[in-house]
């Protein structure tokens, strides 16, 4: 490898213009069912996209019981990480950033000491929340863990738009329906009306006959709980995730993303967007095993146009 491609390239750190004038334009969470389904490639290469469109962007390690961002960006275990941040041995969530290589692209390696900081007490994850929307650049990208746990779906909600990836194949696709719908029980909590707690309950479970959606409930409270409508209506406005289908081999495969979306829009009443599809490339494994970014060792490959294809699909979202 030449001089030039293992140059560190340091991440642009801009003065900090004052607390509460300077945020992060856009914080995006990467989840899904379970582990495997290419949650971190996903995260990286976006991320290595969007710099390279010109964007500042922070990737954050928060699969907090088991990190390993840094090794898909082909970036050696960082001396400071998340969990320097957590344990208070760094007052400043930036300083953890370090570069990775790629221009106008930061990483904040996860967390590698401990139980404590994989499962980080409330203080410490509103803290950190807190810290994230904070960072001056445009955009944040936090690849989370696998499963539903409650830090996975609560990094997942907090975020401006939630990414689901999924493989085409039944079992990732049932995990991709539980992880979703699991975390809208979780957003649902936030209804301080228990009446109307108990309502979408029994809406979801399929025992209310007359509103088969949250949506149909959202009608008949208007007549009798005006504000529990509202209340609702809030919740459910702000619930938008976002299909990610990773390592798509047939036709088929490449438009399960819509056939999935538009089944939990008739069942649920809900909308499911859909970003795009990375199809099946041996690039990938062969990216891994080096330890290196696919964007950047197979930049022309069919995966690598695929991401490519997600950033694009995102910016679209923003204008």
């Amino acid at each position: 490898m030449s001089e030039e491609a293992t140059k560190v390239i340091p991440f642009p750190r801009r003065r900090s213009p004052g607390p509460g004038t300077a945020r992060a334009r856009k914080v995006i969470a990467v989840g899904g069912g379970k582990g495997g389904i290419g949650k971190s490639l996903v995260s990286a290469n976006l991320g290595i996209a969007l710099a390279g469109r010109g964007a500042t962007v922070v990737l954050l390690d928060a699969d907090l019981g088991g990190a390993n961002l840094h090794t898909c960006l082909g970036v050696g275990q960082p001396t400071v990480s998340l969990s320097d941040f957590i344990n208070n041995r760094v007052a400043r969530l930036e300083d953890t950033i370090v570069p990775s290589g790629i221009e106008r692209l930061g990483l904040i390696a996860g967390a590698h000491d401990g139980l404590d900081a994989a499962n980080p007490r409330h203080a410490q994850k509103t803290r950190l929340l807190r810290h994230l929307r904070a960072l001056d650049v445009d955009y944040v990208i936090l690849d989370l863990g696998a499963g539903t746990a409650f830090n996975v779906l609560d990094f997942f909600l907090a975020a401006d738009l939630g990414l689901v990836v999924l493989l085409p194949e039944p079992t990732s696709i049932e995990n991709a329906y539980r992880f979703i719908k699991t975390s809208f029980f979780r957003r649902m909590q936030g209804l301080t009306d228990p009446g109307v707690a108990e309502a979408m309950s029994v809406v979801l479970s399929g025992r209310d006959p007359t509103a088969r959606t949250p949506w149909d409930l959202v009608t008949r409270l208007r007549i009798d709980n005006p504000a529990g409508a509202t209340q609702l209506e809030m919740l459910l406005g702000g619930f938008h995730p976002w299909l990610v289908v990773n390592q798509a081999r047939t036709r088929a495969d490449h438009d399960i993303g819509p056939t999935i979306a538009a089944a939990w829009k008739k069942f649920f009443g809900l909308e499911l967007g859909y970003l795009g599809t990375v199809g099946h490339d041996d690039a990938v494994w062969m990216a891994v095993r080096a330890r290196q970014a696919l964007l950047t060792t197979a930049p022309s490959s069919a995966a690598s146009l695929g991401v490519m294809r997600l950033a694009e699909n995102l910016l679209a979202l923003d204008r």
